[in-house]
């Protein structure tokens, strides 16, 4: 493991039909969600994950440069994190096609 990636030290609590709260940053905190066409953007791309993976969204605000949401899981469903992969994925394939060597989108 590099220096630049230490290992992260904290825990995930998974409940099973739980209520979770997050905030997601953008890479280097750039002000992708300032425009209407990119918020489009991240809707469709909860759409989507919504389709495959289901998941109840409490609350949701997008600033600029990140956003909090309370979500609510299915009855014995405590997978946030695979949901979040497909958003992510969806959303960062939708804005760019550059990655960098780790074959990562800069969103």
């Amino acid at each position: 493991m590099s220096a630049a990636h230490p290992p992260s030290t904290y825990r995930r609590a998974i409940i099973p039909g739980g209520v979770y709260f997050f905030t997601v940053v953008t890479h280097n905190r750039a002000p992708i969600f300032s425009a209407e066409a990119q918020v489009d953007l991240l809707r469709a791309a909860f759409r989507r994950a919504h389709q495959f993976r289901p998941f109840e969204i409490d609350a949701l605000v997008v600033l600029s440069d990140h956003l909090h949401c309370i979500w609510r899981l299915p009855e014995g469903v405590g997978d946030y994190s695979g949901r979040w992969r497909v958003i992510k994925k969806g959303f960062s394939r939708a804005v760019t096609r550059q990655v960098n060597t780790r074959n990562e989108r800069p969103v």
